[in-house]
């Protein structure tokens, strides 16, 4: 298996996430990790898994908007300074191979909103041709700017594990 992790992150949460991911997905091949600024518009015929993350804004994805009101949350650089996961996914080519999905988020832990960045996220990622491998993924953080609720990054090393589980059997069960 070769996958690509992309994310956003505005205070390093999302990032910390998507590590733990990759790491995850590393006990079952090759995974490349990149911030989304930084990730390609056209997506390698080598890779066959693609899972996406962001923070969840304003019941969504972020816009340019809710950026600017995270940066002046935190006294601190942000992790994720250009492009967002929503514009990166209206950049991308659509896929006409069979390459699968997974999409997590990270969002507050109190109170619990409504909406989700990787519901959004699956669902653009399904209007390009990707193959949905499993259900999207919420992860906690405590307050707006973090840090991780305790134990998140060790349950998205779990679920980053069995995402290249459930990829590799449906490989398996496919050929």
């Amino acid at each position: 298996m070769r996958a690509l992790v992309v994310y956003e992150s505005m205070f390093g949460n999302t990032g910390l996430i998507a590590e733990a991911i990759a790491d995850g997905l590393a006990l079952h091949g090759v995974v490349e990790r990149v911030e989304v600024g930084e990730a390609p518009d056209l997506i390698s015929p080598e890779i066959d898994l693609v899972v996406v993350g962001g923070p969840t804004h304003a019941f969504g994805l972020s816009r340019p908007g809710t950026r600017s009101s995270a940066a002046n949350e935190t006294e601190g650089p942000l992790v994720s300074t250009g492009i967002g996961l929503r514009e990166w996914l209206e950049r991308i080519a659509p896929q006409k191979g069979n390459v699968s999905s997974a999409a997590f988020d990270t969002r507050v832990d109190e109170p619990r909103v409504p909406g989700s960045a990787a519901a959004g996220a699956a669902k653009r990622l399904r209007r390009l041709g990707f193959h949905q491998l499993v259900a999207p993924e919420s992860f906690f953080v405590v307050g707006t700017t973090g840090p991780l609720l305790a134990g998140e990054y060790e349950r998205a090393h779990r679920w980053g594990e069995s995402v290249g589980s459930r990829f590799a059997t449906k490989r398996t069960v496919s050929h």
